[in-house]
């Protein structure tokens, strides 16, 4: 989807420490709720790749002891959201970079899994699967609106193409791809909210792509509907590096 214009380059500000956003878990939080707390302030941009993360601060803001804010921070670690060494340096532990080469890697991962969903999905009997279709066509036809609009709606349009990817999934697919697909896919959405206003000008290709998957599901073609969404997302891998190169990488400093 990236346009062919070269877009405004973003100037680098220093890395910043987490910031009052944050201050809103309550007292007592458990690991996980620290842990989905951070996550999504990394996804959703508010923790800039490449921020500072100093874990006694996190603790202060969001008014629990360290224990969670370090538990969450190694499970982020593991997952990829956060870089450094939770335990021996707090000044070494800053949001991960936006890179060409994680794109790459995340987006084609996120592609198996949701792969093997919709090759599921096509296993259906034939009234869920046009059940399904009909369902993937009206939130691909969203997903276009949103992208056709001028200016482009990119919120709408991010959250009907991961409305249309999660149906696809959780049509049918097993509690392990659901849960592989729940810890990779937001480390994607980071790299889909940041770059998408330099995405939706070649948006055609992708409801193309959609319509692919969903006629795959619909015939019960299963090879079919997951070889689509493997092509739909390594072309979305490609056209994210061409925009990183040209915009620059986050975070890396």
């Amino acid at each position: 989807m990236a346009s062919g214009r070269k877009p405004a380059v973003r100037g680098s500000a220093r890395p910043r420490r987490i910031s009052g956003e944050a201050a809103t878990a309550p007292h007592g939080s458990r690991p996980e709720q620290v842990y989905v707390r951070l996550r999504d302030l990394i996804v959703q941009g508010l923790l800039s790749p490449g921020s500072r993360i100093i874990e006694t601060e996190i603790a202060t803001r969001l008014g629990v002891s360290r224990t969670p804010v370090r538990e969450a921070l190694q499970r982020l670690q593991q997952e990829g959201f956060v870089t450094g060494n939770p335990g021996a340096q707090q000044s070494r532990l800053t949001v991960a970079p936006l890179t060409r080469t994680d794109v790459h890697e995340l987006l084609n991962i996120v592609g198996a899994l949701e792969g093997l969903g919709a090759y599921e999905a096509a296993s259906l009997d034939e009234g869920r699967r046009r059940t399904l279709a009909a369902e993937l066509r009206a939130i691909n036809t969203e997903f276009h609106r949103a992208g056709r609009q001028t200016p482009a709606a990119h919120s709408a349009a991010y959250d009907a193409d991961d409305r249309f990817h999660r149906r696809i999934v959780e049509a049918n697919a097993g509690p392990r791809i659901l849960a592989l697909h729940d810890s990779v896919k937001p480390q994607a959405e980071r790299y889909i909210r940041m770059y998408i206003s330099m995405l939706t000008s070649d948006i055609s290709t992708s409801v193309a792509e959609h319509e692919a998957i969903t006629v795959g599901i619909e015939q019960g073609r299963a090879d079919v509907a997951q070889n689509a969404v493997v092509l739909n997302w390594r072309h979305a891998a490609d056209r994210l590096s061409k925009v990183i190169e040209v915009a620059g990488e986050r975070g890396s400093w």
